[in-house]
């Protein structure tokens, strides 16, 4: 509370706003589970200024994720008759 305001400005409420019948926390609940807050360090700010831009750059990097070119290659094993050559041998 800032000290220079005067206590009875604060508690003021107009006629019109009645809350003898609400409940508290009635949508405390789905709000939470609707909400997924992620917080951006400060020398991302600039890069996604909105959520519109973090939502395309997260969109990218799962099609990028989920394509052929990330997917870990197998390593090819060398045919039996392609080894090294013996000594002597040209």
């Amino acid at each position: 509370m800032n000290p220079e305001m005067p206590r009875a400005n604060i508690d003021d409420m107009r006629p019109e706003y009645d809350f003898a019948r609400g409940k508290r926390g009635v949508h405390h609940e789905a709000y939470w589970a609707g909400t997924n807050v992620v917080f951006l360090e400060p020398d991302l700010v600039d890069a996604f200024p909105d959520s519109a831009s973090v939502n395309q750059a997260l969109r990218l990097l799962v099609k990028l994720a989920r394509s052929k070119a990330v997917t870990p290659r197998k390593t090819a094993k060398a045919s039996p008759g392609r080894g090294r050559r013996k000594a002597g041998h040209k």
